[in-house]
């Protein structure tokens, strides 16, 4: 797949391009070198993603390969794995980032439910209960952390925070982003997910 700058699946500011080509101009064939940006895996928030200067000739078949800059200056590559859920996105540097510091900004947000098979029969808490097994604590897990279903209250789950979410500085927007939005996302019936961690607990609480 060839697109052209009018429908690139992913834009590159001029202050990334102009990073992007200093790194690219030490290799041995620049001119005929893209830069590829694959989605490889994400949390319950963003992608994660890897960045490599890869020969234009080795771009698959179904990639999206195009150029940006005012003068086509930089091949970009999208793997076709990756196209869908990078639509719209750029890469910039943000302000007061570290010298070359380059940042991916995307509107598209991972589906943790995707390719999951749940059986989301029985009561609510069972239901919870899955979800938060197969779903959200495997993700959590990679930080260190973890979600317990304490009870149900009528329509609202009542969970505890452990591990690395314990008095994390980030805890409530993991709450918020994360494991309501998935738990609201599988099981429509929860109108809202309670936190009764005591964050001012573990072993280096971010809240006193």
């Amino acid at each position: 797949m060839t697109t052209t700058d009018t429908d690139a699946v992913l834009t590159v500011s001029a202050e990334a391009m102009e990073t992007v080509l200093e790194i690219r101009a030490s290799e041995d064939d620049p001119e005929n070198t893209a830069l590829r940006i694959e989605i490889t895996g994400s949390n319950m928030t963003d992608y994660q993603y890897s960045l490599e200067l890869f020969p234009i000739r080795d771009a698959a078949d179904g990639d999206a390969v195009y150029t940006q800059g005012e003068h086509g200056e930089l091949t970009v590559i999208i793997p076709a794995g990756s196209i869908k859920n990078m639509v719209g996105s750029s890469l910039d540097i943000p302000a007061h980032a570290p010298a070359g510091g380059l940042v991916i900004r995307n509107p598209n947000n991972p589906d943790p439910l995707e390719g999951l098979d749940l059986d989301l029969s029985g009561e609510l808490p069972e239901k919870i209960q899955m979800v938060l097994d197969q779903a959200i604590n495997p993700m959590l897990a990679s930080h260190g952390g973890s979600a317990m279903l304490v009870g149900v209250d009528g329509d609202k789950a009542i969970i505890t925070m452990g591990g690395g979410c314990q008095g994390c500085a980030a805890s409530a927007q993991t709450l918020r982003d994360g494991i309501t939005a998935m738990l609201k996302e599988a099981l429509p019936e929860i109108s809202e997910v309670v936190d009764a961690t005591d964050h001012t607990a573990g072993e280096n609480p971010f809240y006193s």
